[in-house]
């Protein structure tokens, strides 16, 4: 790969997880100057991979916003998408909703028995999510962890590599939720963000369940 094709996957990478930003932001986090930022953003314009928005501000030139087209989404892999969904209509039309939904949970249980050999109970919760992030980005969904100041965990996934079988079947969404819930144990999961209702990228915010007081006399 040449040296201007791997900068500009490094501009696609900074684009799919940090979201549309400006020329001199990706400038930035490339080390590099604006004005070789732009060259390459404008060549990737012409062939359908990016495209910008002028934003106004109160002061000064409108910001010249940049982001990913929808055919970008291909540069990013989706595990054998066109199966998955063949499959999955395949099996609505053999066994039926509830066929689909007995399907969806033991994929669900075969996920937690895989991902219990590296979540294990001795993890505190922070552990527990950044172990999961881990995981998820080794499996594509290009996985971030955080914590916030108020001590909100949060799970990020930039991508999603089954998002075709996910749009066909809502129950894969559900059981992931599931899944969080039942290897951090205790906890309070929200997802705040949706790849699948057309947001950038999905995001989990992870609390501990707050003890709630007894109220005196009551019995």
């Amino acid at each position: 790969m040449s040296s201007p094709d791997r900068a500009r996957d490094k501009i696609l990478f900074l684009l799919k997880t940090k979201g549309p930003q400006q020329a001199s932001a990706l400038a930035r986090r490339l080390g590099v100057t604006p004005m070789a930022v732009r060259q390459h953003l404008y060549q990737m314009q012409q062939q359908g991979q990016v495209q910008y928005a002028d934003e106004r501000r109160k002061v000064g030139r409108p910001a010249r916003i940049w982001q990913l087209t929808q055919q970008t989404s291909e540069h990013f892999p989706d595990s054998h998408g066109e199966l998955a969904v063949g499959i999955l209509q395949a099996a609505s039309a053999a066994f039926g909703p509830s066929g689909i939904s007995k399907l969806m949970e033991e994929r669900t249980r075969a996920q937690a028995r895989l991902y219990a050999r590296r979540i294990t109970r001795d993890m505190d919760l922070a552990q527990k999510v950044a172990e999961l992030a881990t995981i998820r980005r080794e499996e594509g969904y290009m996985a971030e962890f955080e914590q916030r100041p108020d001590d909100t965990l949060v799970l990020i996934e930039n991508h999603c590599p089954i998002c075709a079988a996910a749009q066909s079947c809502q129950d894969l969404c559900r059981g992931e939720l599931q899944l969080f819930r039942k290897l951090l144990g205790g906890v309070d999961i929200e997802r705040t963000e949706h790849i699948v209702s057309g947001q950038r990228r999905c995001v989990y915010e992870v609390r501990k369940k707050a003890n709630r007081p007894v109220a005196v006399g009551s019995r």
